[in-house]
């Protein structure tokens, strides 16, 4: 198993993307804290993991708080022991254009984004630092942070955000063995903030189909495991090849 004996934080783990990465890592040997708003979602996502023979429990966040981010840390490693791994997954997009976006609108896009995968970030550092075993962290980074969209503006703004916001992270915790990493999904499962994927959904990519939530869970799998030892500071996109296509290739 490439992750026995760790403890992994899944933020926006209660359904889609988050969820498989949960039970991935399960799957590994991974002990899992299950984070999300929505306290019926990471309750069935942790007992689905503890039915299955694994070890999970749902830690309720509002991760617009800082408060709570710092609180939902502490509660993990006091109550696992320990942290060797963090998944920035959550995410909310505003869909709107900037002449309607309003500022509460656009403030709390950011605020979810992009401020609450630095701040998780902040303190699941500073607990692997004590605990002195380095550590491994993903952000779930868009193709959204590379192009311009017409009808999202704060979460472009906030995905592009968090291509330098891993540079920074992966340079500033490089010294404590700390390798910090994203992933750059286009259209993976449900769209952001939506419960249902419709297979439907019209895609353009190089593979010919839609992109679901394994695809990404296993490409983080493999950022952190030591199979990706050597690899830091790097966006590693899983998009089906979409963004090697000029703009209207089919």
């Amino acid at each position: 198993m490439k992750l026995s004996g760790q403890v992994a934080i899944v933020t926006g783990a209660g359904r889609n993307i988050g969820e498989e990465v949960a039970k991935l890592f399960s799957s590994q040997g991974a002990t899992i804290a299950v984070v999300d708003l929505d306290k019926e979602r990471a309750e069935r996502v942790a007992g689905e993991i503890n039915a299955s023979g694994g070890k999970a429990k749902a830690f309720i966040c509002d991760v617009a708080k800082d408060a709570d981010i710092e609180a939902t840390v502490a509660n993990v490693v006091e109550a696992f022991g320990r942290l060797d791994i963090l998944v920035n997954n959550v995410a909310i997009s505003d869909n709107k254009h900037m002449l309607d976006i309003t500022t509460d609108e656009w403030n709390r896009t950011i605020a979810i984004t992009l401020t609450a995968p630095f701040l998780f970030g902040k303190y699941a550092a500073k607990a692997m630092i004590a605990a002195g075993n380095g550590g491994k962290m993903v952000n779930v980074g868009s193709t959204s942070g590379y192009y311009g969209r017409g009808r999202a503006v704060a979460y472009t703004a906030a995905k592009g955000g968090v291509v330098n916001l891993t540079r920074s992270m992966a340079i500033q915790l490089a010294p404590h063995n700390i390798r910090v990493n994203s992933v750059v999904p286009n259209k993976i499962g449900s769209p952001v903030g939506k419960d249902h994927f419709d297979p439907t959904r019209p895609v353009v990519n190089l593979r010919n189909r839609p992109g679901v939530p394994v695809d990404l869970a296993k490409a983080i799998l493999f950022l952190v495991s030591d199979d990706s030892d050597f690899i830091a500071g790097t966006d590693l996109f899983v998009d089906g090849g979409c963004s090697a296509l000029m703009p209207g290739n089919e």
